[in-house]
């Protein structure tokens, strides 16, 4: 083992060519450990890190994908319901009263209130309010009527031969003169007053939603004017 370690420390460094071929041996082995070591740390250390998140990108790609590749398939139905509701709006809306029966139908109303017995003290109709696809309009009344005479009423309009919808606003129902004689004791024939805001509806037509699509289109475009400095 001496004998050993005292040739290994006799070799010349600068004179490789002069050392025994088992040192060569082992020189050029140690060497290219070395060799491989450094390009390792080098290049595979760093391209293994990149590796690793290119492979984490894949998943993430992959992932995202299959989710788009599922709602496309499921696309083409969901085109299809959006038409079939669309037109079924549409087949609803035109069950609602037009521009041109629009003022029929509130002497309707008025009528029908009328024929069930019912005293109109006030049916003012108030100007449109249009919406995205239909318009409001508010009628303000005050009705004088027994119970079975506003049932009789809200059947009749129910009976019309469109499609009216009411909607009732700050309305109050209350004994016909409750303010002279509060105690007084409320019958199936005892007079009541109905009085507030009712809102009916109709649609708009082609044109009258083509009119307020531009308007909307140029009020969102319109630059508002500058302030001027003082």
């Amino acid at each position: 083992m001496s004998k050993k370690q005292l040739s290994l420390r006799e070799l010349d460094i600068n004179n490789i060519g002069s050392w025994p071929q088992n040192a060569k041996i082992g020189f050029c082995a140690l060497l290219s450990l070395l060799i491989i070591a450094l390009a390792w740390w080098l290049f595979v250390s760093g391209k293994r890190t990149e590796l690793e998140t290119l492979h984490s990108q894949e998943n993430d790609l992959r992932t995202e994908f299959e989710t788009k590749q599922g709602r496309a398939a499921n696309l083409e139905p969901l085109k299809q319901q959006l038409v079939q509701m669309e037109q079924q709006l549409q087949q609803m809306l035109r069950q609602l009263p037009s521009k041109t029966e629009m003022p029929d139908l509130i002497v309707d109303i008025s009528q029908t209130a009328l024929a069930t017995g019912i005293s109109n003290e006030l049916f003012q109709p108030g100007p449109e309010t249009p919406k995205d696809f239909y318009a409001e309009k508010p009628i303000a009344l005050r009705m004088v009527g027994t119970y079975h005479q506003f049932g009789a009423f809200v059947s009749g309009v129910a009976s019309l031969p469109r499609v009216v919808i009411m909607t009732m606003h700050d309305i109050s129902l209350k004994p016909r003169d409750s303010e002279k004689n509060p105690d007084a004791r409320i019958g199936p024939n005892s007079p009541l007053e109905l009085s507030g805001t009712v809102k009916t509806y109709r649609y708009l037509d082609e044109e009258e939603t083509a009119a307020q699509t531009a308007e909307q289109a140029a009020e969102e475009t319109a630059v508002p004017p500058a302030n001027g400095g003082g």
